[in-house]
């Protein structure tokens, strides 16, 4: 390859790249202010994918972050309905165990809307994702006890709402 075919090559690089990385960023910067934009970046970060992505393929890594999440808050679920003796307390868990199961089903069916441009179906499925940490804490404030997934739950809502919103910023 002669130099200047290299040299021209590495600037086609160059530009793909910087407009790959704005891409994310100008993803980001529409969710509002400096806060929202480091906490979307940073949950992009989870995924290297994600810096030369386009939009679509930003939807579909949102998905799979989100549902990663909560396949490890289901892990931590089964450790703590283990460890758990009270039995109204155990179906609780066990509620929340079955609502992010079914998140997981969710994610996948938000994934295949997104890719074959039924963004419809994958909003619908991002959104009931959305409703689970609340349907989870309900369980347990109706049980008369505080959530043993406050953190995951409020991580996992934070997830779905990118997810969703990415994905909504598609249908524009």
């Amino acid at each position: 390859m002669r130099p200047s075919q290299a040299l021209s090559l590495l600037v086609l690089l160059m530009i793909l790249a910087s407009s790959s990385a704005s891409i994310l960023q100008d993803t980001c910067k529409r969710f509002g202010g400096a806060d929202t934009y480091d906490i979307c970046i940073e949950f992009f970060k989870a995924n290297k994918d994600s810096a030369a992505a386009d939009k679509r393929g930003l939807a579909v890594i949102a998905t799979g972050i989100a549902s990663a999440t909560a396949v490890d808050t289901r892990k931590r679920i089964a450790t703590l309905k283990a460890e758990e003796k009270d039995e109204k307390i155990q179906q609780v868990i066990a509620y929340c165990d079955n609502m992010y199961s079914g998140a997981v089903g969710l994610f996948d069916k938000a994934a295949k809307g997104i890719s074959s441009g039924k963004l419809g179906d994958a909003v619908i499925s991002l959104s009931s994702a959305l409703d689970i940490p609340q349907y989870c804490d309900d369980e347990f404030v109706k049980a008369g006890v505080k959530s043993p997934f406050d953190a995951e739950n409020f991580k996992f809502g934070v997830q779905c709402a990118i997810a969703l919103d990415v994905t909504k910023l598609l249908t524009l």
